[in-house]
Protein backbone atom coordinates (compact mmCIF):
# COMPACT_ATOMS: atom_id res chain seq x y z
CA UNK A 1 0.00 0.00 0.00
CA UNK A 2 0.93 3.47 -0.50
CA UNK A 3 2.25 5.72 2.04
CA UNK A 4 -1.00 7.73 1.89
CA UNK A 5 -3.17 4.66 2.04
CA UNK A 6 -1.15 4.36 5.63
CA UNK A 7 -1.26 7.73 6.37
CA UNK A 8 -4.51 9.16 6.34
CA UNK A 9 -6.28 6.57 8.11
CA UNK A 10 -4.34 6.89 10.58
CA UNK A 11 -4.56 10.37 10.74
CA UNK A 12 -8.43 9.92 10.84
CA UNK A 13 -8.15 7.27 13.34
CA UNK A 14 -6.70 9.63 15.58
CA UNK A 15 -9.18 12.34 15.08
CA UNK A 16 -11.84 9.92 15.55
CA UNK A 17 -10.51 8.74 19.00
CA UNK A 18 -9.80 13.00 20.01
CA UNK A 19 -13.51 13.63 18.95
CA UNK A 20 -14.96 10.75 20.98
CA UNK A 21 -13.08 11.57 24.03
CA UNK A 22 -13.86 15.43 23.82
CA UNK A 23 -17.42 14.44 23.40
CA UNK A 24 -17.68 12.61 26.20
CA UNK A 25 -16.19 15.05 28.79
CA UNK A 26 -18.47 17.48 27.28
CA UNK A 27 -21.33 15.28 28.34
CA UNK A 28 -19.94 14.18 31.39
CA UNK A 29 -19.26 17.58 33.06
CA UNK A 30 -20.34 17.71 36.40
CA UNK A 31 -22.74 21.08 37.04
CA UNK A 32 -22.16 22.96 40.56
CA UNK A 33 -25.28 24.06 42.89
CA UNK A 34 -25.22 26.41 44.83
CA UNK A 35 -27.74 24.04 47.45
CA UNK A 36 -27.24 20.73 47.07
CA UNK A 37 -30.70 18.52 46.24
CA UNK A 38 -29.72 16.32 49.69
CA UNK A 39 -28.45 18.80 52.30
CA UNK A 40 -27.17 16.94 55.24
CA UNK A 41 -27.76 20.05 57.42
CA UNK A 42 -31.34 20.44 56.38
CA UNK A 43 -34.11 17.50 56.13
CA UNK A 44 -36.47 18.15 53.50
CA UNK A 45 -39.89 19.08 54.57
CA UNK A 46 -41.78 15.94 53.35
CA UNK A 47 -41.78 13.46 50.25
CA UNK A 48 -44.16 11.43 48.79
CA UNK A 49 -43.47 7.68 49.47
CA UNK A 50 -44.75 4.35 47.50
CA UNK A 51 -42.54 1.23 48.69
CA UNK A 52 -43.12 -0.39 45.47
CA UNK A 53 -39.73 -2.17 44.59
CA UNK A 54 -39.07 -4.68 41.39
CA UNK A 55 -42.02 -6.19 39.89
CA UNK A 56 -44.19 -5.00 43.06
CA UNK A 57 -46.79 -2.75 41.91
CA UNK A 58 -50.31 -1.75 43.30
CA UNK A 59 -51.97 -2.35 39.81
CA UNK A 60 -52.32 -6.10 41.62
CA UNK A 61 -54.73 -6.33 44.20
CA UNK A 62 -53.06 -9.45 45.62
CA UNK A 63 -49.56 -7.18 46.37
CA UNK A 64 -49.12 -6.46 50.01
CA UNK A 65 -45.20 -5.21 51.08
CA UNK A 66 -44.12 -6.71 54.30
CA UNK A 67 -43.38 -4.08 57.45
CA UNK A 68 -39.77 -5.24 56.79
CA UNK A 69 -39.42 -3.52 53.67
CA UNK A 70 -41.09 -0.51 54.45
CA UNK A 71 -39.32 -0.58 57.90
CA UNK A 72 -35.80 -0.19 56.09
CA UNK A 73 -37.38 2.36 53.71
CA UNK A 74 -38.81 4.63 56.64
CA UNK A 75 -35.44 4.20 58.15
CA UNK A 76 -33.51 5.61 55.26
CA UNK A 77 -35.99 8.48 54.80
CA UNK A 78 -36.02 9.74 58.88
CA UNK A 79 -32.56 10.89 57.77
CA UNK A 80 -33.18 12.64 55.35
CA UNK A 81 -36.82 14.12 56.01
CA UNK A 82 -39.27 15.30 58.80
CA UNK A 83 -42.30 13.47 56.64
CA UNK A 84 -43.70 11.21 54.40
CA UNK A 85 -46.89 11.42 52.05
CA UNK A 86 -48.39 8.72 51.72
CA UNK A 87 -51.63 8.65 48.91
CA UNK A 88 -53.53 5.15 50.11
CA UNK A 89 -53.66 2.90 52.91
CA UNK A 90 -53.84 -0.30 50.56
CA UNK A 91 -50.97 -2.70 49.48
CA UNK A 92 -49.69 -2.66 53.28
CA UNK A 93 -49.36 1.32 53.48
CA UNK A 94 -51.50 0.78 56.70
CA UNK A 95 -48.43 -0.06 58.22
CA UNK A 96 -46.71 3.29 58.25
CA UNK A 97 -47.71 5.07 60.49
CA UNK A 98 -47.02 2.94 62.87
CA UNK A 99 -43.47 1.97 61.44
CA UNK A 100 -43.04 6.20 61.07
CA UNK A 101 -43.55 6.44 64.67
CA UNK A 102 -40.61 4.19 65.48
CA UNK A 103 -37.77 6.29 63.65
CA UNK A 104 -39.59 9.99 64.76
CA UNK A 105 -41.01 10.12 60.66
CA UNK A 106 -44.55 12.51 60.71
CA UNK A 107 -47.22 11.20 58.23
CA UNK A 108 -49.27 13.14 55.94
CA UNK A 109 -52.07 9.89 55.30
CA UNK A 110 -53.60 9.58 52.32
CA UNK A 111 -56.83 8.26 51.18
CA UNK A 112 -57.21 7.00 47.53
CA UNK A 113 -60.71 7.71 46.68
CA UNK A 114 -62.09 6.62 42.66
CA UNK A 115 -65.47 5.42 41.55
CA UNK A 116 -65.73 2.70 43.70
CA UNK A 117 -67.96 3.91 46.51
CA UNK A 118 -67.76 1.12 48.39
CA UNK A 119 -63.76 1.13 48.48
CA UNK A 120 -64.08 4.95 49.36
CA UNK A 121 -66.14 4.21 52.56
CA UNK A 122 -63.35 1.59 53.70
CA UNK A 123 -59.94 3.55 52.98
CA UNK A 124 -62.00 6.34 54.63
CA UNK A 125 -62.57 4.20 57.96
CA UNK A 126 -59.30 2.39 58.37
CA UNK A 127 -57.41 5.96 57.86
CA UNK A 128 -59.92 7.60 60.85
CA UNK A 129 -58.63 4.67 62.74
CA UNK A 130 -55.03 5.36 62.23
CA UNK A 131 -55.57 8.99 63.03
CA UNK A 132 -56.98 7.97 66.54
CA UNK A 133 -54.17 5.18 67.21
CA UNK A 134 -51.40 7.69 66.10
CA UNK A 135 -52.66 10.83 66.87
CA UNK A 136 -49.17 12.37 67.30
CA UNK A 137 -47.40 10.79 63.57
CA UNK A 138 -50.41 11.90 61.63
CA UNK A 139 -50.30 15.22 60.89
CA UNK A 140 -52.32 15.88 57.92
CA UNK A 141 -55.12 13.59 56.33
CA UNK A 142 -55.57 14.34 52.03
CA UNK A 143 -58.99 13.24 51.32
CA UNK A 144 -58.38 12.05 47.40
CA UNK A 145 -55.51 12.70 45.19
CA UNK A 146 -56.43 13.82 41.71
CA UNK A 147 -59.95 12.31 41.76
CA UNK A 148 -61.11 15.43 39.71
CA UNK A 149 -58.73 15.15 37.37
CA UNK A 150 -59.39 11.37 36.19
CA UNK A 151 -63.18 12.40 36.36
CA UNK A 152 -64.08 9.77 38.69
CA UNK A 153 -66.28 11.79 40.90
CA UNK A 154 -68.32 14.84 41.31
CA UNK A 155 -67.16 18.42 42.67
CA UNK A 156 -70.01 17.75 45.18
CA UNK A 157 -69.56 14.18 46.52
CA UNK A 158 -66.00 14.97 47.23
CA UNK A 159 -67.05 18.33 49.15
CA UNK A 160 -69.18 16.21 51.23
CA UNK A 161 -66.47 13.18 51.61
CA UNK A 162 -64.01 15.79 52.74
CA UNK A 163 -66.51 17.46 55.38
CA UNK A 164 -67.68 14.18 56.32
CA UNK A 165 -64.36 13.21 57.00
CA UNK A 166 -63.54 16.44 58.88
CA UNK A 167 -65.81 15.46 61.46
CA UNK A 168 -64.17 12.27 62.66
CA UNK A 169 -60.28 13.36 62.71
CA UNK A 170 -58.76 15.86 64.52
CA UNK A 171 -55.94 17.32 62.53
CA UNK A 172 -55.80 19.16 59.43
CA UNK A 173 -57.83 17.66 55.75
CA UNK A 174 -56.76 18.94 52.43
CA UNK A 175 -57.45 17.45 49.41
CA UNK A 176 -55.02 17.19 46.58
CA UNK A 177 -55.16 18.01 42.91
CA UNK A 178 -53.14 19.83 39.50
CA UNK A 179 -53.25 23.15 40.35
CA UNK A 180 -56.00 23.73 37.51
CA UNK A 181 -58.50 21.90 39.20
CA UNK A 182 -58.28 23.73 42.11
CA UNK A 183 -59.17 26.53 40.14
CA UNK A 184 -62.27 24.87 37.96
CA UNK A 185 -63.27 23.62 41.05
CA UNK A 186 -63.46 26.17 44.06
CA UNK A 187 -66.30 24.70 46.26
CA UNK A 188 -63.70 22.12 47.47
CA UNK A 189 -62.01 25.74 48.76
CA UNK A 190 -64.69 26.13 51.62
CA UNK A 191 -64.50 22.27 52.19
CA UNK A 192 -60.69 22.13 53.20
CA UNK A 193 -58.48 22.93 56.42
CA UNK A 194 -55.48 23.77 53.42
CA UNK A 195 -55.19 24.01 49.92
CA UNK A 196 -52.61 21.47 48.67
CA UNK A 197 -51.90 21.98 44.71
CA UNK A 198 -49.69 19.86 42.56
CA UNK A 199 -47.31 21.57 39.85
CA UNK A 200 -45.55 19.68 37.58
CA UNK A 201 -43.85 21.90 35.02
CA UNK A 202 -42.77 18.92 32.55
CA UNK A 203 -45.99 17.95 32.68
CA UNK A 204 -47.74 21.35 32.26
CA UNK A 205 -49.80 21.20 28.75
CA UNK A 206 -47.24 23.98 27.72
CA UNK A 207 -44.05 21.98 29.39
CA UNK A 208 -41.72 24.13 31.03
CA UNK A 209 -37.82 23.90 30.45
CA UNK A 210 -35.90 23.31 33.80
CA UNK A 211 -33.81 26.57 33.99
CA UNK A 212 -37.47 28.43 34.32
CA UNK A 213 -39.14 25.72 36.14
CA UNK A 214 -38.73 27.06 39.81
CA UNK A 215 -39.94 30.28 38.78
CA UNK A 216 -43.11 28.42 37.13
CA UNK A 217 -43.72 27.07 40.33
CA UNK A 218 -43.61 30.18 42.43
CA UNK A 219 -45.95 32.12 39.65
CA UNK A 220 -48.39 29.31 39.79
CA UNK A 221 -48.45 28.95 43.93
CA UNK A 222 -48.30 32.91 44.12
CA UNK A 223 -51.32 33.15 41.30
CA UNK A 224 -53.64 30.33 43.37
CA UNK A 225 -52.83 32.21 46.88
CA UNK A 226 -54.46 34.93 45.50
CA UNK A 227 -57.30 32.66 43.84
CA UNK A 228 -57.58 31.14 47.57
CA UNK A 229 -56.78 33.68 50.34
CA UNK A 230 -57.09 33.39 53.85
CA UNK A 231 -55.65 29.59 53.86
CA UNK A 232 -52.44 28.16 53.15
CA UNK A 233 -50.91 27.23 49.93
CA UNK A 234 -49.33 23.85 50.52
CA UNK A 235 -46.98 21.95 46.42
CA UNK A 236 -48.67 18.98 47.68
CA UNK A 237 -46.55 17.52 44.35
CA UNK A 238 -43.44 18.90 42.46
CA UNK A 239 -40.00 18.00 41.27
CA UNK A 240 -38.14 16.93 37.71
CA UNK A 241 -37.70 13.51 36.22
CA UNK A 242 -34.03 12.10 35.99
CA UNK A 243 -34.92 10.10 32.60
CA UNK A 244 -37.33 9.67 29.83
CA UNK A 245 -38.06 11.42 26.88
CA UNK A 246 -38.25 15.39 26.21
CA UNK A 247 -41.66 17.34 25.64
CA UNK A 248 -41.24 20.22 23.89
CA UNK A 249 -38.05 21.85 25.31
CA UNK A 250 -38.26 20.32 29.08
CA UNK A 251 -35.78 17.24 29.33
CA UNK A 252 -35.23 14.64 31.38
CA UNK A 253 -32.18 14.15 33.46
CA UNK A 254 -30.58 13.78 36.15
CA UNK A 255 -28.55 17.48 36.60
CA UNK A 256 -31.74 19.05 35.57
CA UNK A 257 -33.87 16.98 38.24
CA UNK A 258 -30.98 18.56 40.70
CA UNK A 259 -31.04 21.65 39.37
CA UNK A 260 -35.01 21.72 39.57
CA UNK A 261 -35.23 20.52 43.35
CA UNK A 262 -32.37 22.49 44.37
CA UNK A 263 -33.93 25.60 43.34
CA UNK A 264 -37.22 25.01 44.18
CA UNK A 265 -36.32 24.21 47.76
CA UNK A 266 -33.77 27.15 48.16
CA UNK A 267 -37.23 29.46 47.02
CA UNK A 268 -39.24 27.53 49.65
CA UNK A 269 -36.75 28.35 52.20
CA UNK A 270 -36.71 31.85 51.19
CA UNK A 271 -40.13 32.57 50.73
CA UNK A 272 -41.69 30.64 53.90
CA UNK A 273 -43.67 28.71 51.84
CA UNK A 274 -44.38 24.00 52.43
CA UNK A 275 -43.35 21.87 49.48
CA UNK A 276 -43.80 17.98 49.46
CA UNK A 277 -41.43 16.47 46.99
CA UNK A 278 -42.22 13.71 44.79
CA UNK A 279 -40.72 11.55 45.58
CA UNK A 280 -38.94 9.38 47.87
CA UNK A 281 -37.95 6.71 45.13
CA UNK A 282 -37.78 5.57 41.61
CA UNK A 283 -41.61 3.71 41.24
CA UNK A 284 -40.65 0.86 37.99
CA UNK A 285 -44.18 0.25 37.93
CA UNK A 286 -45.31 3.73 36.91
CA UNK A 287 -43.69 3.38 33.77
CA UNK A 288 -46.59 0.71 32.71
CA UNK A 289 -48.77 3.57 33.13
CA UNK A 290 -46.53 7.00 32.30
CA UNK A 291 -43.34 5.49 29.98
CA UNK A 292 -40.10 5.74 31.05
CA UNK A 293 -40.48 9.20 32.36
CA UNK A 294 -42.81 7.75 35.10
CA UNK A 295 -40.21 5.59 36.78
CA UNK A 296 -37.48 7.83 37.44
CA UNK A 297 -38.98 10.68 39.81
CA UNK A 298 -37.28 9.52 42.33
CA UNK A 299 -34.51 11.27 45.00
CA UNK A 300 -33.51 7.62 45.55
CA UNK A 301 -32.55 4.62 42.77
CA UNK A 302 -35.23 1.90 43.24
CA UNK A 303 -32.22 -0.84 42.60
CA UNK A 304 -29.72 0.09 45.03
CA UNK A 305 -31.97 2.40 47.31
CA UNK A 306 -29.08 4.78 47.20
CA UNK A 307 -29.56 8.99 46.82
CA UNK A 308 -28.83 10.02 43.26
CA UNK A 309 -26.85 12.74 44.79
CA UNK A 310 -25.01 12.13 47.73
CA UNK A 311 -23.35 15.04 49.56
CA UNK A 312 -20.54 16.44 48.46
CA UNK A 313 -19.73 14.72 45.22
CA UNK A 314 -20.49 16.06 41.41
CA UNK A 315 -23.75 15.82 39.54
CA UNK A 316 -23.31 14.49 36.57
CA UNK A 317 -25.79 12.85 33.49
CA UNK A 318 -23.44 10.25 33.05
CA UNK A 319 -21.61 9.01 36.36
CA UNK A 320 -19.92 5.72 34.51
CA UNK A 321 -18.79 8.18 31.45
CA UNK A 322 -15.07 6.89 31.43
CA UNK A 323 -16.52 3.25 30.42
CA UNK A 324 -18.43 4.71 28.00
CA UNK A 325 -15.83 6.92 26.34
CA UNK A 326 -13.53 3.62 26.83
CA UNK A 327 -16.15 1.15 25.03
CA UNK A 328 -16.58 3.92 22.20
CA UNK A 329 -12.91 4.14 21.36
CA UNK A 330 -12.80 0.65 21.20
CA UNK A 331 -15.70 0.33 18.53
CA UNK A 332 -14.01 3.19 16.29
CA UNK A 333 -11.01 1.09 16.48
CA UNK A 334 -12.72 -2.26 15.52
CA UNK A 335 -14.27 -0.28 12.44
CA UNK A 336 -11.09 1.06 11.20
CA UNK A 337 -9.88 -2.70 11.70
CA UNK A 338 -12.53 -3.85 9.85
CA UNK A 339 -11.58 -1.52 7.06
CA UNK A 340 -7.79 -2.73 6.62
CA UNK A 341 -8.65 -5.78 7.20
CA UNK A 342 -10.81 -5.62 4.43
CA UNK A 343 -8.49 -3.91 2.07
CA UNK A 344 -5.36 -6.91 2.96
CA UNK A 345 -8.04 -9.08 2.06
CA UNK A 346 -8.78 -7.26 -1.58
CA UNK A 347 -5.98 -4.29 -2.36
CA UNK A 348 -6.35 -1.06 -3.85
CA UNK A 349 -5.66 2.15 -2.87
CA UNK A 350 -9.57 3.27 -1.68
CA UNK A 351 -10.70 7.07 -2.26
CA UNK A 352 -10.15 9.69 0.40
CA UNK A 353 -13.76 9.86 0.40
CA UNK A 354 -13.99 6.17 1.10
CA UNK A 355 -11.51 6.90 4.54
CA UNK A 356 -13.87 9.92 5.80
CA UNK A 357 -16.96 7.78 5.63
CA UNK A 358 -15.26 5.35 7.54
CA UNK A 359 -13.98 7.55 10.19
CA UNK A 360 -17.36 9.28 10.14
CA UNK A 361 -18.90 5.93 10.68
CA UNK A 362 -16.00 5.31 13.65
CA UNK A 363 -16.43 8.49 15.44
CA UNK A 364 -20.50 8.67 15.02
CA UNK A 365 -20.75 5.19 16.75
CA UNK A 366 -18.01 5.69 19.36
CA UNK A 367 -19.73 8.99 20.78
CA UNK A 368 -23.34 7.50 20.45
CA UNK A 369 -22.43 4.05 21.92
CA UNK A 370 -21.98 4.87 25.45
CA UNK A 371 -25.55 7.34 25.28
CA UNK A 372 -27.26 4.77 23.05
CA UNK A 373 -26.38 1.83 26.20
CA UNK A 374 -27.54 3.77 29.11
CA UNK A 375 -30.99 4.52 27.56
CA UNK A 376 -31.41 0.98 26.45
CA UNK A 377 -30.81 0.39 30.18
CA UNK A 378 -32.99 3.37 31.47
CA UNK A 379 -35.91 2.91 28.87
CA UNK A 380 -36.23 -0.75 28.12
CA UNK A 381 -39.26 -1.89 30.17
CA UNK A 382 -40.72 -5.38 30.01
CA UNK A 383 -38.97 -8.36 27.58
CA UNK A 384 -40.48 -6.69 24.64
CA UNK A 385 -38.88 -3.06 25.07
CA UNK A 386 -35.60 -5.37 26.26
CA UNK A 387 -35.87 -7.08 22.69
CA UNK A 388 -36.60 -3.97 21.18
CA UNK A 389 -33.94 -1.19 22.11
CA UNK A 390 -31.51 -4.44 22.44
CA UNK A 391 -31.70 -5.37 19.02
CA UNK A 392 -31.39 -1.81 17.93
CA UNK A 393 -28.63 -1.29 19.43
CA UNK A 394 -27.06 -4.28 18.23
CA UNK A 395 -27.73 -2.73 14.65
CA UNK A 396 -26.29 0.02 15.85
CA UNK A 397 -23.02 -1.83 16.32
CA UNK A 398 -23.60 -4.34 13.36
CA UNK A 399 -24.01 -1.32 10.76
CA UNK A 400 -20.82 0.60 10.90
CA UNK A 401 -18.53 -2.49 10.48
CA UNK A 402 -20.53 -4.47 7.98
CA UNK A 403 -20.87 -0.59 6.17
CA UNK A 404 -16.87 -0.25 6.57
CA UNK A 405 -16.57 -3.75 4.72
CA UNK A 406 -18.83 -3.01 1.79
CA UNK A 407 -17.66 0.41 1.50
CA UNK A 408 -14.01 -1.02 1.38
CA UNK A 409 -14.91 -4.02 -0.82
CA UNK A 410 -16.55 -1.93 -3.24
CA UNK A 411 -20.11 -3.39 -2.68
CA UNK A 412 -23.43 -1.05 -2.59
CA UNK A 413 -25.72 -1.15 0.01
CA UNK A 414 -28.29 -4.81 -0.87
CA UNK A 415 -31.73 -4.59 -0.88
CA UNK A 416 -34.29 -6.43 0.28
CA UNK A 417 -34.75 -8.49 -2.62
CA UNK A 418 -31.05 -9.76 -1.53
CA UNK A 419 -32.07 -11.31 1.33
CA UNK A 420 -35.76 -12.60 1.01
CA UNK A 421 -36.37 -12.38 -2.78
CA UNK A 422 -36.08 -15.50 -5.11
CA UNK A 423 -32.74 -17.38 -5.04
CA UNK A 424 -31.85 -15.90 -8.10
CA UNK A 425 -31.94 -13.05 -6.72
CA UNK A 426 -30.30 -13.72 -3.27
CA UNK A 427 -26.76 -12.72 -2.33
CA UNK A 428 -24.50 -15.12 -2.38
CA UNK A 429 -22.32 -13.10 -0.05
CA UNK A 430 -22.42 -13.80 3.60
CA UNK A 431 -21.75 -10.30 4.50
CA UNK A 432 -23.70 -8.69 1.94
CA UNK A 433 -26.56 -11.01 3.45
CA UNK A 434 -25.89 -9.73 7.07
CA UNK A 435 -25.47 -6.22 6.12
CA UNK A 436 -29.38 -6.95 4.33
CA UNK A 437 -30.60 -8.28 7.54
CA UNK A 438 -29.29 -5.27 9.60
CA UNK A 439 -30.85 -3.07 6.89
CA UNK A 440 -34.06 -5.05 6.73
CA UNK A 441 -34.22 -5.08 11.01
CA UNK A 442 -33.20 -1.44 11.36
CA UNK A 443 -35.95 -0.03 8.80
CA UNK A 444 -38.22 -2.41 10.55
CA UNK A 445 -38.14 -0.66 14.16
CA UNK A 446 -37.43 2.67 12.54
CA UNK A 447 -40.88 1.96 11.04
CA UNK A 448 -42.35 0.68 13.88
CA UNK A 449 -41.51 3.68 16.30
CA UNK A 450 -42.32 6.13 13.99
CA UNK A 451 -45.87 4.87 13.45
CA UNK A 452 -46.05 5.28 17.56
CA UNK A 453 -45.40 8.31 17.37
CA UNK A 454 -47.57 9.22 15.21
CA UNK A 455 -50.51 7.29 16.82
CA UNK A 456 -50.03 7.17 20.42
CA UNK A 457 -46.54 9.61 21.28
CA UNK A 458 -47.22 10.97 24.80
CA UNK A 459 -44.72 8.39 26.46
CA UNK A 460 -42.52 7.11 23.76
CA UNK A 461 -39.07 7.56 23.57
CA UNK A 462 -36.88 8.64 21.24
CA UNK A 463 -34.23 6.37 19.59
CA UNK A 464 -32.15 8.97 18.29
CA UNK A 465 -28.70 7.58 19.49
CA UNK A 466 -29.13 4.02 18.50
CA UNK A 467 -30.67 4.54 15.27
CA UNK A 468 -28.06 7.44 14.20
CA UNK A 469 -25.53 4.60 14.89
CA UNK A 470 -27.71 2.28 12.23
CA UNK A 471 -28.50 4.69 9.91
CA UNK A 472 -25.76 6.82 9.11
CA UNK A 473 -23.41 4.36 7.89
CA UNK A 474 -26.30 3.04 5.44
CA UNK A 475 -26.47 6.27 3.87
CA UNK A 476 -22.68 7.03 3.28
CA UNK A 477 -22.23 3.26 1.75
CA UNK A 478 -25.60 4.54 -0.40
CA UNK A 479 -23.85 7.73 -1.40
CA UNK A 480 -20.57 6.76 -2.02
CA UNK A 481 -21.14 3.09 -3.91
CA UNK A 482 -23.94 3.61 -5.74
CA UNK A 483 -26.35 1.14 -6.70
CA UNK A 484 -26.30 -0.71 -9.95
CA UNK A 485 -28.72 0.17 -12.21
CA UNK A 486 -32.46 -1.62 -12.09
CA UNK A 487 -35.66 -0.96 -10.38
CA UNK A 488 -36.49 0.84 -7.46
CA UNK A 489 -37.69 -2.06 -5.34
CA UNK A 490 -41.38 -1.70 -3.79
CA UNK A 491 -40.94 -2.48 -0.08
CA UNK A 492 -38.00 0.26 0.01
CA UNK A 493 -39.90 2.75 -1.90
CA UNK A 494 -43.04 2.06 0.78
CA UNK A 495 -40.91 2.12 3.97
CA UNK A 496 -39.33 5.24 2.54
CA UNK A 497 -43.04 6.99 1.93
CA UNK A 498 -44.01 6.49 5.80
CA UNK A 499 -41.00 7.13 7.17
CA UNK A 500 -41.21 10.84 5.41
CA UNK A 501 -44.34 10.93 6.12
CA UNK A 502 -44.01 10.19 9.50
CA UNK A 503 -41.31 12.31 9.81
CA UNK A 504 -43.37 16.09 8.69
CA UNK A 505 -46.13 14.85 11.55
CA UNK A 506 -44.01 14.39 14.23
CA UNK A 507 -41.76 16.96 13.94
CA UNK A 508 -44.80 19.63 13.80
CA UNK A 509 -46.82 17.28 16.58
CA UNK A 510 -43.75 17.35 19.15
CA UNK A 511 -42.40 20.60 18.29
CA UNK A 512 -39.21 23.04 17.49
CA UNK A 513 -37.82 22.73 21.02
CA UNK A 514 -37.71 19.03 21.26
CA UNK A 515 -34.48 18.32 20.17
CA UNK A 516 -35.03 14.48 20.51
CA UNK A 517 -37.45 14.71 18.06
CA UNK A 518 -35.63 16.95 15.48
CA UNK A 519 -32.22 14.51 15.65
CA UNK A 520 -35.00 11.47 15.66
CA UNK A 521 -37.03 12.91 12.51
CA UNK A 522 -33.78 13.77 10.77
CA UNK A 523 -32.53 9.81 10.91
CA UNK A 524 -35.73 9.37 9.51
CA UNK A 525 -35.58 11.27 6.81
CA UNK A 526 -31.90 10.08 6.22
CA UNK A 527 -33.08 6.62 6.44
CA UNK A 528 -35.93 6.97 4.08
CA UNK A 529 -33.56 8.85 1.66
CA UNK A 530 -31.16 5.87 1.50
CA UNK A 531 -34.33 3.62 0.74
CA UNK A 532 -35.24 5.53 -2.05
CA UNK A 533 -31.83 5.04 -4.15
CA UNK A 534 -32.02 1.36 -3.78
CA UNK A 535 -31.93 -0.30 -6.70
CA UNK A 536 -32.62 -4.29 -7.79
CA UNK A 537 -32.41 -6.56 -10.60
CA UNK A 538 -35.82 -7.10 -12.64
CA UNK A 539 -37.40 -10.30 -10.83
CA UNK A 540 -37.24 -13.06 -13.90
CA UNK A 541 -40.60 -13.93 -15.04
Amino acid sequence: MEPISFRTPLALLLISLGAIGAAWWWMATPINLSRAPIDPDAKLLCVSYAPFRGAQTPLASTTRIPAEQIAQDLAQLAKISDCVRTYSIENGLDQVPGLAAKVGLKVMQGIWLGSDRFKNLAQISTVIGLTKQYPDVISSVVVGNEVLLRGEMTTADLAAIIRLVKLQVKVPVTYADVWEYWLRNREIYDAVDFVTIHILPYWEDFPVRARYAASHVDAIRKQVAVAFPGKEILIGETGWPSEGRMRAGALPSRTNQARVVSEILSMAKRENFRVNLIEAYDQPWKRQLEGTVGGYWGLIDSVQRMLKYPPGKAISNFPLWQWQMGSGMALSLLVFGAAWLTLRRRPWTPRLSSWIAVALSATSAGILLGLAADKMYYESYGFAGWLCWGTLLAMGVASPLLCTNALMAGRALPTFLELLGPRDLRSRSTLSMLLALVLAITTLIAAETALGFVFDPRYRDFPFAALTMAVLPFSTLALLNRPKRGRRPIAEAAFAGLLAASMLYIGFNEGPENWQSLWTCAMYLLLATTLWQARGAQIPE
